[in-house]
């Protein structure tokens, strides 16, 4: 409660956490006339010659538009643009702090797919790319996929693949904790929207052997009545190969690790005493876990994460977008300097397994209350963006 009054009074005074601010002084006529007219003629020729030229004479070289339409924001669901605003705020008050990096709240004001996809691609001319935020399931594949395709700039789903990056991070280092291997381990990830999605997916990339995926009905298999052949509940079944139906806890059984992205309070004791013996245990439901860390390893668990700040291992999404976006603007820049053919970047699954390593080898020696490094750890993203530019090239 206290840090819900802190929140509201420093938004209410600041009004809002994000300024505009120029990087040239403007004190006399011949600042004016550099950054105003006459001078800006020039650049704008400049760049009607060379439409690439855009990428290091403007903003456009180190700024990211935060784009989201309010239909699922933090835990608080389909509260809407404005009210999702102050999340966008923060998200970009994170790039900043973190990536060195501008970054915009843009909020699109519709669920309409095809609406939402044009509006962003009339837009993204000034921004090196696009960081998609706070969209709900099954709308934000369909988004990202076209928007992919149809800009020629990078554009990252947070909620899905910055989550499944730091995740994988964090398992990395696990199973040297606990001594079990990615190929043979079993694994049960609680949650099958798009944060589900993209974990089960990255694990597979990187070789994860036996991957089930549960949404609050149970195991998503091929032959279950309510999941349509094409849906994307569908091709989790697939990927995973699962065929057995059951409950969240039949998917526990056995397993040597838990994944939660769902909500608060789905996972009890017993079931996490049904799972392998030193067990992993990921609850990153936000605020409440599926299971707090403290009942879980009672339970057996030999390493906890949650999404929590007041908790260790905290498996937080700021680990990995500004260093992604970092790595990519960068990778960007060099292109330009090299000619006016710029080509298309893809943050796809070799990046994102890049940016994990990187997150990984950055915790010397993982322990139990060690797994990832912590968010004001220096060097942090530019590590990652080490990772992801050498990676793209």
């Amino acid at each position: 409660m206290d840090t819900d009054i802190k929140s509201l009074n420093l938004h209410a005074a600041l009004r809002g956490k994000l300024s505009v601010e120029t990087k040239t002084p403007i004190e006399s006529f011949d600042d004016l006339s550099l950054v105003y007219t006459p001078g800006v003629a020039e650049v704008c020729r400049e760049i009607a010659r060379n439409p690439a030229a855009v990428n290091g004479l403007t903003i456009k070289s180190d700024t990211v538009a935060v784009v989201t339409n309010g239909t699922a924001v933090l835990g608080l669901g389909n509260i809407g643009t404005a009210a999702a605003l102050p999340v966008m705020e923060g998200k970009c008050a994170l790039f900043k702090r973190f990536g060195g990096l501008n970054a915009f709240p843009v909020c699109v004001d519709t669920r309409d797919v095809n609406e939402f996809v044009e509006i962003v691609k009339k837009i993204a001319v000034p921004f090196a790319g696009i960081n998609l935020e706070d969209i709900a399931a099954p709308e934000c594949f369909e988004i990202e996929r076209r928007l992919i395709e149809e800009l020629d700039i990078p554009v990252f789903h947070d909620d899905q693949h910055g989550t499944a990056i730091v995740v994988l991070a964090a398992l990395i280092n696990a199973m040297k904790v606990t001594g079990k291997e990615m190929e043979t381990a079993r694994i049960a990830v609680l949650g099958a929207g798009a944060a589900g999605t993209a974990i089960a997916k990255l694990l597979h990339f990187y070789g994860a052997g036996d991957v089930t995926v549960c949404d609050r009905r149970g195991i998503i298999y091929a032959g279950r009545k309510d999941i349509m052949p094409g849906s994307y509940k569908h091709e989790l079944a697939l990927l995973s190969g699962c065929k057995v139906e059951g409950s969240v806890a039949d998917a526990l059984k056995g397993a040597d690790v838990f994944i939660g992205v769902s909500g608060p309070g789905l996972v009890t004791k017993e079931m996490i005493a049904g799972m392998n013996k030193d067990a992993i245990v990921f609850a990153m439901a936000n605020p409440v876990p599926e299971i707090m860390p403290g009942e879980a390893e009672a339970a057996g668990a030999m390493v906890t994460g949650t999404g929590r700040s007041d908790m260790k291992n905290q498996i937080n999404n700021v680990l990995a977008f500004p260093g992604v976006f970092m790595g990519v603007v960068e990778a960007l820049r060099e292109r330009s300097d090299d000619g006016p053919k710029v080509g298309k970047v893809f943050i796809d699954e070799r990046v994102k397994t890049a940016a994990a390593e990187a997150l990984a080898a950055l915790v010397d020696n993982p322990s139990p209350d060690r797994i990832v490094p912590g968010v004001f750890d220096p060097g942090v993203a530019a590590a990652v963006a080490l990772a992801v530019k050498s990676t793209i090239r």
